[in-house]
């Protein structure tokens, strides 16, 4: 597949590292596009890229690339999307995938439109371990789920903290990380909850929120405790809690390694260790579903997707907290 990059910031050169540790699988940077061209002519130097563009229009026109990955601001998703879905490029769009569900199923249905892939970025769902860890809970092996815990956070600042929170990008904790959390709550329950409680809540100066803990209720009467944060470094660990023992990740998102500890009997250590960066799965999945003429996931599907979106503008709307310009 070959690859081009629309917008150069730090998530994009993990990307393009991951992409270059994968030559021997037919994987390649083809271009790269930014709003300005030093920062596309230094990015396509250091990753031995051919082609760099002074605007993300002419990446998506560009012949030779056949998808796109966009690590562009929150807020700016769903335009450049269907900028690259419009060029007849594939997607893999940085999560989240936009800002509230409508304009994501719009972009699912222009991909499906247009005989194109699209795909959120969403990249711990592809993790081997999380393909053994849904395995065990769907054979029971800790019983009956009853609680379920998780927490991401970090500390940052200066112009990268002003990002990540400015209302005008789609900023806040919950979108940037919380989404870490409520899709590992996804894939562990396989549910959307029916009830979701914010206990605590901080906001920034820009209207944005910093700190939150949820308490989320599922049908099948498990319950979550959520807590996500940038301006607090917390250790991105989780615990699942059933009615024969638990399971426990000592981080959940960098995922190769869980515990499991069933009553009664010795902990059972569990690696899966990944082959480049954990990037890789999401890249594998994206070229096999192009190749064989899907239009998306089976794996972390739009329906996954618009609802993980849809949960996190509730949340925002029962904080009273719109992004600028957002009606």
């Amino acid at each position: 597949m070959n690859w081009g990059i629309l917008a150069t910031g730090t998530i994009a050169n993990k990307f393009a590292t991951t992409i270059n540790a994968m030559a021997a699988e037919g994987e390649r940077l083809a271009a790269v596009g930014s709003r300005r061209a030093e920062s596309a002519k230094a990015f396509a130097a250091q990753y031995n890229i051919p082609h760099w563009y002074a605007s993300y229009e002419e990446l998506a026109a560009d012949p030779a690339v056949d998808a796109i990955y966009i690590a562009t601001p929150n807020a700016l998703h769903y335009e450049n999307c269907k900028l690259c879905l419009e060029h007849g490029k594939h997607v893999l769009c940085e999560k989240p995938f936009t800002i509230n569900a409508e304009q994501a199923k719009e972009l699912y249905a222009l991909a499906e439109k247009k005989q194109l892939f699209i795909m959120e970025a969403f990249w711990i769902r592809f993790l081997p371990l999380y393909t053994k860890l849904q395995q065990m809970l769907a054979d029971g092996v800790i019983g009956t789920l009853q609680t379920i815990t998780c927490q991401y956070g970090f500390t940052t600042e200066g112009a990268r903290r002003e990002r990540k929170f400015n209302s005008a990008l789609g900023g806040g904790a919950l979108l940037d990380i919380g989404i870490y959390n409520l899709g590992f709550l996804q894939m562990v329950t396989g549910q959307q909850p029916q009830n979701v409680q914010t206990e605590e809540l901080r906001l920034t100066e820009y209207g944005t929120d910093e700190y939150s803990k949820l308490r989320l209720a599922y049908p099948s009467g498990c319950t979550a405790e959520s807590v996500q944060t940038i301006g607090q470094r917390l250790t991105r660990m989780a615990c699942i809690v059933g009615t024969k023992g638990r399971i426990t990740l000592p981080d959940f998102q960098y995922a190769e390694h869980m515990t499991l500890e069933l009553d009664g009997q010795p902990p059972q250590e569990l690696d899966f260790p990944f082959d480049v960066n954990g990037f890789e799965y999401q890249i594998r999945e994206v070229s096999r579903c192009a190749a064989t003429g899907r239009h998306h996931s089976s794996i972390y599907t739009p329906q996954q997707s618009i609802a993980l979106t849809q949960l996190m503008y509730d949340i925002r709307m029962a904080w009273g907290m719109k992004f600028e310009g957002e009606e």
